[in-house]
Formats: structure tokens, sequence, C-alpha cells
């Protein structure tokens, strides 16, 4: 059926037939929350939102959007920053609100088995009283679902020394276009075959719907410090991290901000940052007493050496987390600072850290944008967020030329154009940057071996072209077989 003749109240009545009927929702007020993710300068109003309450509920809604070549997509807690959660205008967003539940924590395997809608945090809460937590600690984590951070391949401060979503996720349970229940990945660190479960994480809602995830845990440590380093100079604070990496210390976390970041966190937190600085570093130390004691001394002569006009080692529990709240919380801090921003993901070579820098200092002159930057620099993924007002005539159009010659840098840096935040809609133009043809073409013959009808969050993450507008619009050459005219 074609989407102009489709009749939307049949296919409500139809859902509702499956879903209790109050959590099939198609009035345009109850939609509006719907309408986009964390990036919110890019909207759209779906035709219906369902919100299921089981696996057997999530099969059979696929199932019948397949049949009925309805596009879905799917949604978490909507804190994505590359508009990946944005509806379609002539589909269904299927909402994992429900998925809430942490299925078992199992602290002599140390593994946590919980549904796709339960928040990142909500595990290492479950699983404090074992004294184990769960490594990967996204910004959002307060508010992201774990399906969500699979689905992003989500980092967070913590990722430099225990990996991204994708090395402590070791299986989950996935909802195929055609509603049928698979199994990817297993409980060993190791599976037979091909490893599925890295090709689904980081995937987008492409390729599958998960409904619950088994994770790793890992012990407590009994001993966390954080070094604070203030430089009068962002390129130094950059080199101090390519050091500190060299001498071979791997920190748990290592976190830079610029003077502008360092100005909203601190008035936001009273996190105890010097105002006058411009970068700072943050760099978190684990393991044991006599581990943390030595590897924090020898952080802190690094940093003196290169330049730190301050060192401070915290000296409590509650002084580390201080220090890091600023750093999570300087999100929402920028937005005290302007009516819009618009929040940059990519990743670059450490030792390039001091080259971008100073050339997005360049571009903010060029575009007359402001940009404060935060970002996790032990691995070299940058968060600049780019501040503009919408309301102000070429702004956002400003900003988005501004984020689209961030991510061009960091490719011809030997970076790629996302880090942790997935391609979404936000950056599909960037794709062909990273990108050569034969890629394209591969990457959107794995998308149709699992979803022949691209019927999964259509238009995100891999630009496969079907109109010839599209074609032009991202000035692309791309396979024959992937395009049509």
């Amino acid at each position: 059926m074609s989407e102009a003749a489709r009749n939307w109240q049949q296919v409500a009545r139809d859902l509702r037939a499956i879903v209790d009927t109050r959590f099939v929702i198609d009035d345009r007020e109850t939609l509006r929350p719907y309408e986009c993710d964390g990036l919110s300068v890019y909207r759209e109003m779906p035709r219906l939102v369902v919100i299921p309450d089981s696996v057997d509920e999530v099969c059979s809604v696929m199932a019948y959007c397949h049949r009925a070549q309805i596009p879905v997509v799917v949604r978490g807690a909507g804190t994505s920053l590359s508009a990946g959660a944005m509806p379609h205008a002539e589909g269904v967003v299927l909402s994992m609100a429900k998925f809430t539940r942490i299925i078992e924590i199992d602290p002599e395997s140390q593994l946590a088995r919980v549904e796709c809608g339960a928040r990142n945090l909500a595990i290492s809460e479950a699983a404090a009283p074992h004294g184990l937590y769960y490594a990967p600690d996204p910004s959002s984590q307060i508010a992201c679902t774990i399906g969500g951070n699979v689905a992003e391949n989500s980092g967070g401060v913590h990722c430099l020394k225990y990996g991204l979503t994708v090395h402590n996720v070791l299986q989950a349970t996935l909802v195929s276009v055609e509603g049928e229940r698979l199994t990817v990945g297993s409980e060993g660190l190791d599976s037979c075959g091909l490893d599925l479960m890295a090709l689904l994480t980081g995937s987008e809602g492409l390729l599958g719907v998960v409904t619950d995830v088994t994770v790793k845990l890992l012990p407590r440590p009994p001993l966390a410090r954080v070094v604070l380093g203030a430089f009068d100079d962002v390129e130094q604070a950059g080199e101090a991290v390519s050091r500190i990496i060299g001498a071979g210390i791997i920190p748990a976390g290592l976190e830079m901000m610029d003077h502008l970041a360092i100005i909203a966190a601190e008035d936001y937190v009273r996190a105890g940052y010097p105002v006058e600085a411009q970068a700072l570093l943050l760099c978190e130390l684990d393991g044991s007493e006599a581990e943390v004691e030595e590897s924090a001394r020898r952080v802190a002569d690094l940093l003196r050496a290169h330049g730190a006009t301050a060192v401070r080692v915290s000296q409590s529990e509650a002084e580390r987390e201080l220090l890091w709240k600023g750093r999570k919380s300087a999100f929402p801090a920028i937005g005290r600072l302007s009516p819009d921003y618009y929040c940059m993901d990519g990743t670059i070579p450490r030792h390039q850290l001091a080259v971008v820098l100073r050339e997005m200092r360049r571009m903010s002159e060029q575009f007359g944008l402001r940009v404060a930057n935060v970002f996790h620099a032990g691995d070299g993924n940058l968060h600049p967020l780019i501040l503009f007002d919408e309301s102000v005539p070429g702004e956002l159009e400003r900003a988005e030329a501004f984020g689209a010659g961030i991510l061009e840098l960091c490719v011809q840096v030997g970076g790629c154009i996302t880090g942790e935040h997935g391609v979404g809609m936000e950056k599909i133009r960037q794709v062909p940057l990273q990108f050569n043809d034969a890629e394209l073409f591969q990457l959107g013959l794995i998308k149709l071996a699992f979803d022949e009808g691209e019927l999964l969050n259509p238009g995100k993450g891999i630009p496969i072209l079907r109109r010839c507008q599209e074609y032009r619009s991202l000035n692309l050459q791309a396979a024959p077989a992937a395009t049509e005219t």
C-alpha cells in the first residue's frame, strides 16, 4: 500500500488489537514530545507512537508493520544528539519506555542482564551491593538507556581504560524487521562464527530492535583519584594529553574543557574549577592505593612540566565526584549561555589535538559563532558545542556549516566523523567524506541483508540513495546498484 493511500485510522485500530489501546498514540498533542530527540533542530511528527509491554508485543508490532510496509523508528530515552531517533513522517515510533527491568545481576559471573529501556546508571546502582559496576558512563547516564547505548556505541568519561559499549556488551536479544526473535552473541567472552554483536553495536536501529542486553560488570576499584591541571594555553593542554599517554599511564578517564566550558560548568555546579584557566584537564587514576598514589604523582609532575599553572589532586571521594559532576554537567551548563547549541562528535588522533583546536578557533572567527570544547581527550573524541540562536536568520545554517567543517577537519587529520553519538540525520551528508564508494556500497548491502525494505529507521546512518535529488545533495558518485533515478 502506498503512503498516500494508507488509512492511518485503520492502522491505529489494528495496532490497538496488539498493544493496550492506551499505548497507541495518534493525537497530535500527545505525539509532540516524540517529534525529535536531543538534537531538537531536526523535527518530524510521526503518524503513530506505539509503546509495547512485552517482547511478544514487539514481535507482533514489527510483523504487522513489515506486512504493511510501514517504516519503524525505535526510541529509547530520546537523548541522542544526532537526530538518530527522529521519526519518519509516514511511520511509527516504537517506544521501548516500558522495558526498564534489571532482569538479573550475576555477581559470580560478573554479568547483568537488563531490558533495553533500563537506564545506564541503573545498572551500576543495581550492581553496587555486590561491589560491581557497569563501566561505560555517557554524560547522559542518569537518563540514557542501555538499548540506546548499544545503538550508538556510547562511551563516556571512562571509555579510555574500560572501552566503549561494544567492549562491554556480550549478548543481546533482537527482534528482526519481520518480527522474529533472535539471540546475538553469548555470555562468554567470545562466540563462534561472525561477530554479529559488534555489527549490531553502533548500528543505530537500522538492523533490528534490541529488547534485552547482557553486559559485563567490573569490580569497584579500591581507590580512585582525579588530578586536575589548569593551563593558560589550550594547545599546551592538548600536548599534555599526548605526554601522559606516551608515558605509559592509562588513566581511567582523561577529559578536557576549554575556557568557555570551564566558566559555564563552574557557574552551574561550583566544582572549584579555576575560571581564569584557558583549558582544564581532568585525569582519573584508579586501582590499588599504592598504584593510584604513584600514578597521581607522575601525572601531576607531567602536567607541571608541560605548562600547567595549577595542579590539584582530589583528596576524598566527595571531591572526586564533584570534579566529575562539573564535567558531566557541561552540556546543560552551556545551555545557559546561549539559546541554542549544536553538539558535534568527531574523533582524531591524540597527537593532532593541538592542531585541531587551533583550527577550530580560526573557524569560530570565520563563522562568527562561539564554540565551547568539552571532550574525551584521552581517546581523541571531540565534542565541540557550537553556540547559536535559531531565531536569528542564517545562524542555524552557519552552525551547520561550522559543524560540517569540523567533521571534514577530523577526517583530514586521520580521524573520523563520529565517536559515540552516531550518524543519524545530522552527519548523513558527511559520511562520504570518510567512506569511499565501495565501502558505502558494502554498508548498504549489510543494511539490505537485515532489512530489505529499508523500513527500520530509514534515512539515517547510511546514505542509501533512492532519489536523484538525494544524489545531488550528497555530491557522491555512488555505486550504480545503490541508486535509482
